[in-house]
């Protein structure tokens, strides 16, 4: 069955020389850390984890722009315990649906390579996928990037978070956002503003904020 699908594959960078010098049981804890995160976000943002890959992951999902901000806040909040900055590529396509559980197609091909391709830290995309992401994303210019197996080099361009005054934090990611028109607004129980990156990271707040209140015995 063919399917159109956003993917993205992200790993930890370095974590072989990592391996080598903490040791096996240090390794485990990192990557136990890293895993634990990108359920997190995943379950969060209605991403699915389509499988683990030693030190990193590939993901999947029909809407471009959740992958794009789980995969951003990924590389942006790097949690305590981790040590390692994570590094992705994202492509989008047509894809063949193979046995249930994995994708068989060029989106998910170039969405490896260019993982492959990124230094650490960084988040490159297709030309496709820059223009399905989130207004609070900006796409840095469309670069030719070397990648084993095709015969000319892919292009993609960087993504990251958006700068402008002013700034806001998403109190449910710990994203830091431009303060752009179109941020998803909720008002807390004193009538304290926030914004958030989605109408994900929103709800999540809202019903974190229920179940405070609800512990705490407040109507």
């Amino acid at each position: 069955m063919r399917v159109e699908r956003c993917f993205a594959f992200v790993d930890l960078s370095g974590f072989t020389a990592f391996t080598e010098h903490y040791g096996d049981e240090q390794t485990v804890v990192v990557l136990t850390n890293f895993r634990t995160r990108v359920r997190e976000i995943a379950a969060r943002r209605g991403v699915r984890v389509t499988k683990w890959l030693g030190d990193g992951a590939m993901l999947s999902s029909s809407d471009a722009e959740a992958v794009v901000a789980m995969v951003i806040e990924l590389a942006a909040c790097v949690p305590d315990g981790v040590h390692l900055e994570i590094r992705a590529g994202l492509a989008q396509g047509a894809v063949i649906m193979f046995e249930g559980d994995d994708y068989i197609g060029r989106a998910a091909n170039v969405a490896s390579r260019l993982c492959d391709a990124a230094a650490p830290g960084q988040v490159l995309a297709t030309r496709e996928v820059a223009s399905l992401a989130p207004r609070w994303v900006t796409a840095g210019a469309m670069l030719p990037y070397p990648a084993t197996g095709f015969d000319h080099p892919l292009e993609a361009c960087v993504l990251e978070v958006g700068r402008g005054e002013p700034m806001t934090t998403d109190p449910c990611c710990g994203l830091v956002l431009p303060a752009i028109a179109g941020l998803d607004t909720r008002f807390g129980s004193d009538n304290s503003v926030h914004r958030f990156c989605s109408t994900a990271c929103a709800s999540s707040w809202e019903q974190r904020q229920r179940r405070e209140a609800t512990a705490i015995g407040v109507p």
